[in-house]
């Protein structure tokens, strides 16, 4: 006599037909459906003993019923993603909603695309442009002004100061004279062109020009001789002719026409100067 095979809850004899294991018992189709069956998270049916089920953190669905939550695409066999809310959505879906949006277009960086970082903001490397030509940066290098980012040649052009002498840009170094800026190659010697950035120098009508001791000395006698014009006041002293305003001591520069001054070599000094030398 065979022994008797039955459906744990309706007792139906089993022999011959189909039936599922659940929990270690042996249970008809037609029961399993309806008391033992999952429900789809999505279409919130129950999950048959002939349907095909997948499952993920305790949820199950119907096959063609796991599907990207903004697109639809099956996603059985693909990558996905549960968001928060318990959508689930395909890598490219949930990469729009959750990545970083681009500071230029507001559209998503995606994943894997060339972007650019800077100042925790991200952007798409052709948007990450210069705020005044336009052109994306891409490897350049930048300078920032507030919020607006500027290629070099821009940055240079709009802001960078210029040469009181040649009127270029000074992208470095540089040196200040009378409130004015001087590339220090253009901050020379009127006459010899020797460079004065970091020496001392003398200035004649808006020129600059050297100390050395000769030199200047020979230069000081020459300028006045050449630059004497009709009704000029003129200083003269052994020789040597000055005009009155050029006429001043060697160390502080106060002028000596019609004042007593003191002779040192070829240098002319006040009386309170030449006392402390």
């Amino acid at each position: 006599m065979t022994e008797r095979f039955d459906c744990y809850y309706c007792r139906d004899n089993l022999h011959g037909k189909k039936y599922v294991m659940k929990d270690e018992k042996h249970v008809c189709t037609k029961c399993f459906d309806k008391l033992c069956a999952n429900t789809c998270a999505e279409c919130r049916r129950p999950i048959g003993a002939d349907a095909k089920e997948l499952n993920h953190k305790n949820r199950h669905w119907h096959e063609d019923c796991f599907r990207c939550a903004k697109c639809y695409k099956p996603l059985a066999n693909e990558p996905f993603g549960a968001r928060d809310d318990g959508k689930i959505m395909c890598g490219t879906c949930g990469s729009r909603e959750d990545g970083n949006r681009c500071q230029a277009c507001y559209k998503v960086v995606m994943p894997g695309t060339q972007n650019v970082e800077y100042k925790n903001k991200v952007w798409h490397e052709e948007c990450f442009t210069c705020f005044e030509c336009k052109q994306p940066i891409r490897s350049q290098s930048f300078l920032n002004k507030g919020d607006d980012i500027f290629c070099g040649p821009c940055h240079e052009k709009k802001f960078a100061k210029k040469c009181f002498h040649c009127k270029q840009p000074i992208t470095s170094g540089g040196i200040s004279y009378q409130d004015q800026p001087w590339h220090s190659e253009c901050f020379v010697c009127r006459t010899c062109r020797k460079g004065l950035a970091g020496t001392r120098f003398t200035s004649h009508e808006e020129h600059v020009y050297c100390v050395d001791y000769t030199f200047y000395n020979k230069l000081r006698i020459s300028l006045c001789y050449a630059w004497f014009g009709h009704g000029t006041n003129v200083v003269n002293y052994e020789g040597h002719s000055w005009h009155e305003y050029c006429f001043n001591c060697k160390k502080c520069s106060l002028s000596l026409a019609n004042k007593r001054f003191v002779i040192n070599g070829e240098d002319i000094y006040c009386p309170d100067c030449a006392k402390k030398l």
